[in-house]
């Protein structure tokens, strides 16, 4: 999920893709949203089912569910196991067969696309690219198109998996070269390698530099481990261009950096790669996500922090990154799920039922809503079976709610909006500001008492008239049983009396033994 734009660059440089499917788990939701950027890039698509010798793996299951769900060839689904080696010589095989070879003219302008690179310690920055057209050779200027960067291609070649230098890649061809580039961040994913006295036309599409979506704060548990931490954070930028740092202060915690990352997967490994090839003992904060704030004079800023909010009375707008998720899950745990997803202020956007008693549920969401404990949950009320993809799609306004209470949204209370009637004075609703006000207090939340969020006050209202209907009827109940006792009582005093007495033993009023009703 974090990765997805490097994994669109890995297929982008391909003609074609092996799909695994587990042969105990069966289709995931994962496998669908790689299969559909498979499809996107016009690939040939191998389904291969692997782990075929557990004893719970159902292949036959999983060859139906890649054919009603994904929509692939399941009769093509290659049967494997990777822990007895079954399997392996036929997909090598289908590989040959079923994949088309690459084209590319040898005599055209270099055109190389760069999917990977990482950062060594005696050749600087090697970068991994897939020529589309011309020719790579040693010594050739080379020029970076996003960074309009020149550089010499210092070593050339291919891996067999080991690095084996080479003369010359063509069209087609994957491999590694190294330019004596100093820092990561200057050979991006997605960039385009062409000559510099022959450049290409145009750069390969698609490209988009990588910004942060996460933002957490990182502190040493030990004041003094202050630098070791800074060191340990340079050296992991050295591998990693989409990881952002800058030093933070915090009352509690002292002295820290505040952190961005692509998401939640990329914070863990971030974070498990300083415990255990640093020996960093963190303090990690809880992660938020970035806004950007439209002020009254227009500007436009990217907040990653609270502390970074301008001041109330100049905010003209927030936005928040919105997200579209996709699960896949077993109608069992459906209702639960959609119970989580509409707490979490979510719109559902689609709901399919699939093969084998399968739920395919499409929501957007507050990517903040999701950012702290969603996936635990989902897997908590799934027991493990729902299986969860995103992608961010959009920022909308944090404050949309806010500025519009009545709009009715799907799975939420929500009142009509209807005319005032004759002599009805129209007005906002209570706690709510009119549409030319400010509507950051109600983002930021300083006023819970009037500035809670239209769908909080509408759950509220919803609960205070079950609490109303469920004390009315505790109360009829409550008469109903008293009424049937002093009904019980006044038939047992008659049936002591005998016939002819008052069965009630008083006088109208309630006056015990006074007289006899004549």
């Amino acid at each position: 999920m974090d990765f997805g734009y490097e994994v669109t660059r890995s297929l982008s440089a391909c003609e074609g893709a092996l799909l695994l499917v587990d042969a105990s788990q069966g289709v995931e939701a994962q496998t669908l949203a790689n299969a559909y950027l498979a499809v996107e890039h016009d690939l040939e698509i191998i389904p291969v089912i692997n782990k075929i010798d557990l004893p719970s793996a159902q292949p036959e299951e999983a060859r139906r569910q890649v054919e009603e769900i994904v929509g692939l060839d399941g009769a093509g689904a290659i049967l494997a196991s990777a822990k007895e080696g079954r399997g392996v010589a036929d997909i090598l095989e289908a590989i040959v067969e079923r994949l088309p070879p690459p084209r590319g003219d040898p005599d055209a302008p270099l055109k190389a696309l760069i999917f990977d690179s990482w950062y060594d310690a005696y050749r600087g920055v090697v970068i991994v690219v897939r020529v589309l057209e011309g020719t790579l050779k040693p010594g050739m200027k080379v020029r970076l198109m996003n960074t309009a960067q020149d550089y010499e291609v210092e070593q050339l070649g291919v891996f067999t998996p080991k690095p084996v230098p080479m003369e010359v890649l063509g069209p087609g061809e994957v491999g590694f070269i190294a330019c004596g580039i100093k820092r990561v961040a200057d050979a991006q994913i997605g960039d385009t390698v062409t000559e510099t006295a022959r450049p290409t036309s145009a750069p390969f599409p698609g490209f988009k530099e990588l910004k942060p979506m996460v933002f957490a704060g990182l502190y040493p548990v030990e004041s003094h481990q202050y630098a070791e931490l800074r060191e340990a954070l340079e050296k992991l930028r050295l591998n990693d261009s989409a990881f952002f740092f800058e030093p933070e202060t915090s009352v509690a915690l002292g002295f820290g950096f505040r952190c961005g990352f692509l998401g939640l997967l990329h914070m863990e490994i971030v974070q498990e790669r300083l415990e255990r090839e640093f020996d960093m003992d963190l303090v990690t904060t809880a992660p938020g996500v970035l806004y950007r704030v439209t002020t009254t004079d227009g500007e436009i800023t990217e907040i990653d922090s609270p502390a970074k909010l301008p001041e109330t009375g100049t905010i003209a707008k927030i936005e928040e990154p919105v997200i579209t998720a996709t699960i896949l899950t077993p109608s069992d745990y459906v209702g639960a799920i959609l119970q989580l997803c509409q707490d979490k202020r979510g719109v559902q956007k689609a709901l399919e039922y699939k093969a084998s008693d399968r739920v395919l549920v499409t929501y957007e969401l507050p990517f903040n809503e999701v950012v702290l404990d969603f996936y635990d949950r989902l897997k908590t009320m799934s027991r493990g079976y729902a299986s969860l993809d995103y992608h961010v799609t959009a920022l909308t306004s944090a404050a949309r709610e806010a500025r519009h209470p009545r709009e009715r949204r799907p799975g939420r209370c929500a009142v009509h909006h209807r005319a005032p009637g004759p002599g009805v004075r129209s007005r906002p609703a209570a706690g709510v500001q009119d549409a030319g006000a400010h509507p950051a207090s109600d983002v930021r939340g300083r006023h819970s008492g009037r500035h809670r969020q239209p769908h909080h006050r509408a759950r509220e209202r919803q609960g205070a008239a079950e609490e109303r209907a469920g004390q009315v009827l505790r109360r009829r109940h409550l008469a109903q049983a008293q009424a049937a006792r002093e009904a019980e009582g006044r038939q047992e005093a008659h049936e002591a009396r005998g016939p002819g007495r008052d069965p009630a033993g008083s006088l109208p009023g309630g006056a015990q033994g006074r007289g006899r009703v004549k």
